[in-house]
């Protein structure tokens, strides 16, 4: 048991590193290639800041944990939602821009309700992950084709979360070592944490998709903590819905995506009887709160970690979990 948690807590933290390097190590590429900033932040900000949940799901899918790998993706989107927006409000109100919450926003909850909706079939197969693929690239081009041609508002935010990425490598040669290293780190830390949590799960006795829920969805939204921590302290405040939306959309369609092309992924019947609804309801709630107002205030980010926090006490508590036999 305690090696199954050394080897999580340490491809936890070797992931968030690698995920760091690999982001400001994509950024200074694209700024060097003469990606516009709209750009890097549309694709490359939202990619790298998803990079660990993908890194981590495709590894639980080669492993044959997919309930690992789904429940990274959906425990992730909830923590979003409700942990990481909800603390991001506690530090300065988070203002929402309506194009943005329009579109992004719209995007999002679509792609939440076609995972329900696989959920419901039983298993996400290959055919199914390469059109959601297929899709998000049809979306972020379009996308950007909107923005170019209008010079749009929310062209405009996506430009500033590339800006908000601190410490970007400016040359070639620190480039190509961030972006290496970066990898190397995912890849490395990716392994290392798949293993201890099925370790951890088969020693605690509870199933696979509630580690995938709980520790491994909380340490690979880290990224988007750390991002959402840092625009609400700077005052961007637009920039840390951006990153969230962005990123349960990039969860979705990219990275379970991926994970069923490297084999068919079954989704737990815990997963779909409960934890797919906590998601799509947690977006439900989220959008009346962005539109009233265009913000989340203080007293709403509180409600959104108190409802966090229920549903993590409901993990702990099991209910409505099968126990797994040590």
């Amino acid at each position: 048991m305690l090696t199954d948690l050394f080897l999580t807590v340490s491809g936890l933290v070797i992931l968030v590193l690698g995920g760091e390097a690999t982001v400001r190590g994509a950024v200074g590429l694209a700024r060097l290639l003469g990606v516009s900033a709209a750009m890097i932040g549309l694709t490359v900000v939202a990619f790298g800041t998803s990079a660990p949940e993908l890194v981590v799901s495709v590894q639980a899918s080669l492993d044959g944990a997919p309930d690992i790998a789904i429940g990274n993706v959906v425990g992730s989107n909830i923590a979003n939602v409700l942990l990481i927006l909800g603390a991001g409000a506690l530090i300065a109100p988070l203002i929402c821009a309506p194009g943005m919450v329009r579109r992004d926003g719209t995007a999002m909850i679509l792609a939440l309700v076609l995972l329900c909706g696989l959920g419901l079939a039983g298993t996400i197969v290959a055919w199914q992950g390469a059109l959601m693929i297929l899709v998000l690239v049809g979306y972020v081009g379009g996308s950007y084709l909107v923005d170019r041609r209008s010079d749009t508002a929310v062209a405009e935010l996506h430009a500033r979360e590339a800006e908000e990425t601190s410490g970007v490598p400016q040359t070639w040669i620190i480039v190509l070592l961030y972006v290496v290293a970066g990898l190397v780190a995912l890849v490395l830390g990716a392994k290392l944490l798949v293993d201890g949590a099925v370790g951890v799960a088969r020693a605690a006795g509870v199933s696979e998709s509630v580690i995938g829920l709980s520790l491994v969805a909380i340490g690979t939204s880290l990224p988007e903590l750390a991002a959402t921590v840092v625009a609400a302290w700077r005052r961007h405040t637009d920039v840390a819905i951006a990153n969230v939306l962005g990123s349960n959309l990039f969860n979705v369609l990219l990275i379970l995506g991926a994970a069923s092309l490297v084999a068919p992924l079954p989704v737990a019947p815990d997963i779909v009887a409960i934890d797919l609804w906590v998601m799509l309801g947690s977006a439900f709630v989220l959008i009346p709160i962005m539109v009233t107002g265009w913000h989340i205030s203080r007293a709403e980010g509180v409600f959104l970690l108190l409802l966090y926090a229920a549903y993590i006490s409901s993990l702990a508590m099991g209910y409505g979990r099968s126990v797994v036999p040590a």
